[in-house]
């Protein structure tokens, strides 16, 4: 099959979607397949009749994940075309002469359903979630409400908008200070990998969380910080994957610790009572239903002291870098990342033609 693995972009989880994108590039050339890496923001200037057949290794200037998130700014500067779309020069027609795209897109633009929603008006077949379930899943605010009405555990939490009117915010905020106690998570709404995620203690905390949260975005998310065991559960073609823990050597599970070797321990299967694992699997399936997503999907949990599960949030097109979760849990299921790779595809395949 002739397949463009997209990835890069310009959301703050550009270099996380590059790794992933280099490791799926690949795995479906070692497949057998005609696999391109394109840069959904920079693309490709110039001719490209034939490019399925370039004798290039596309991946060759992929590099692991930095420990901070890249400037944007930097990477906007490389677009030769100066031009502002999303799409770079030649995306969207290369996209249409393949058979497959493979999302490794994260962040805003690719994981929020906008692509989801070009990629369907224009016939373009796609890995992952469709631009409903895409939308519900990324903005927090709306997949707590979701759980909430499915009687899907969560943590309780209120959301915050920049720029209201003074008096509701006050009111607000007067409502998290009454449901909400220190300490609290806060993060924004619509991000990922843990980009602008704090814990607030204190009030002087809650200021500055708030204002950190709120550069990546005009709403955030306040919610009861649990402390405890986090777990993350995959979900393929609606059938949770084991169960697989991440203990982070200082700290919690943020961007640092999720992408940069041996800064976490992740241990899979998890090592916790079997009926506990069956709960969270549960919980996953109850997830992928409630938030309608489709061919792959990922859920993080966390678990207090007293074996109480929390779910905080459904992940579209989770991470297939060197250190993701998701390949490790396919991996504890008798499934090598190559593997992993194919039955996405193949479910990409299977949901464009119904």
């Amino acid at each position: 099959m002739k397949i463009v693995v997209l990835a890069g972009g310009i959301s703050t989880e550009r270099d996380v979607s590059l790794s992933s994108g280099g490791m799926i590039y690949h795995a479906l050339k070692n497949n057998g397949h005609q696999a391109i890496l394109l840069d959904v923001y920079l693309g490709i200037e110039g001719d490209t009749e034939g490019i399925f057949t370039w004798q290039r290794d596309w991946a060759a200037s992929v590099s692991a994940v930095g420990e901070d998130a890249p400037d944007l700014e930097t990477v906007k500067a490389l677009r030769k075309d100066g031009g502002k779309s999303f799409f770079g020069p030649n995306v969207l027609k290369i996209c249409q002469e393949a058979d497959c795209v493979f999302l490794a897109l994260h962040g805003a633009n690719g994981e929020d359903g906008r692509i989801q929603a070009c990629f369907e008006l224009m016939g373009i077949s796609y890995t992952g979630a469709d631009f409903v379930g895409s939308c519900l899943a990324m903005d927090k605010g709306i997949a707590k409400d979701i759980f909430r009405t499915y009687h899907i555990p969560t943590p309780v939490g209120i959301r915050l908008r920049k720029g209201e009117a003074r008096q509701k915010a006050l009111r607000q905020d007067e409502m998290c200070q009454e449901d909400v106690p220190y300490p609290r998570i806060v993060k924004t709404a619509c991000g990922g990998s843990s980009i602008g995620v704090c814990i607030a203690r204190n009030e002087e905390e809650y200021g500055k969380a708030m204002e950190e949260a709120f550069r990546y975005g005009d709403e955030i998310i306040v919610e009861q910080y649990i402390q405890g065991r986090e777990f993350s559960v995959g979900v393929l073609d609606g059938k949770a994957l084991p169960v697989i823990e991440m203990a982070p050597r200082e700290g919690f599970y943020d961007y640092k610790n999720k992408y940069q070797a041996g800064a976490a321990v992740e241990t899979c299967p998890a090592q916790i009572p079997e009926e506990k694992a069956h709960e969270m699997q549960e919980i996953s399936e109850r997830v992928f239903r409630a938030l309608r997503l489709k061919s792959y999907a990922r859920m993080d949990f966390v678990m207090n002291e007293a074996g109480e599960i929390f779910c905080l949030e459904g992940n579209t097109l989770p991470g297939m870098t060197p250190t993701s979760l998701l390949p490790q849990e396919a991996a504890a299921a008798g499934m090598d990342f190559g593997q992993l790779c194919e039955a996405i595809l193949r479910l990409a395949c299977k949901n464009s033609s119904e």
